[in-house]
């Protein structure tokens, strides 16, 4: 599982150290691909695995499965890390997610993302308001249940 935050930089080839934490879950590989917020989704082999058996299975005829299927899986590498824990960020997901040096690696559970620092600071600043926060999540199901 993936949790916690990291602040972690590329070295000059575009590669980012893994957090030590995190290492274990790509032991076999993973993927990397473009998330839904300007940032970079890795995942797990398995959990991609997941992923792509439910797009696959959603109906062609629908734009937005179209739509999707082109935002996640063109923008998708195959990533192993190398013995020190690092994995090649490619540049058109760097230039996608505006990273050219320093990033936030942030655990979401199942996979883990990749930030720029500033854009990041502006996620957490929105889940700082406490209020909206209970607006915003009151249709969710949180109760285990």
């Amino acid at each position: 599982m993936f949790l916690g935050q990291y602040q972690h930089s590329l070295d000059t080839k575009g590669r980012l150290i893994v957090p030590a934490r995190f290492r274990d879950g790509l032991e076999e590989g993973g993927f990397i691909t473009r998330g839904f917020d300007r940032c970079l989704m890795v995942m797990t082999m398995d959990y991609f695995e997941a992923v792509y058996e439910r797009i696959n299975g959603m109906n062609l005829a629908d734009p937005a499965t179209r739509e999707l299927r082109r935002l996640f899986f063109a923008n998708a590498y195959s990533i192993t890390p190398d013995k020190v824990g690092r994995i090649n960020l490619p540049q058109d997901l760097r230039q996608f997610a505006q990273i050219e040096s320093n990033t936030t690696v942030a655990g979401q559970g199942e996979y883990f993302e990749i930030w720029l620092p500033s854009l990041w600071d502006e996620q957490m600043n929105t889940l700082a308001n406490a209020e909206a926060n209970i607006e915003r999540f009151s249709a969710l199901d949180l109760s285990g249940s």
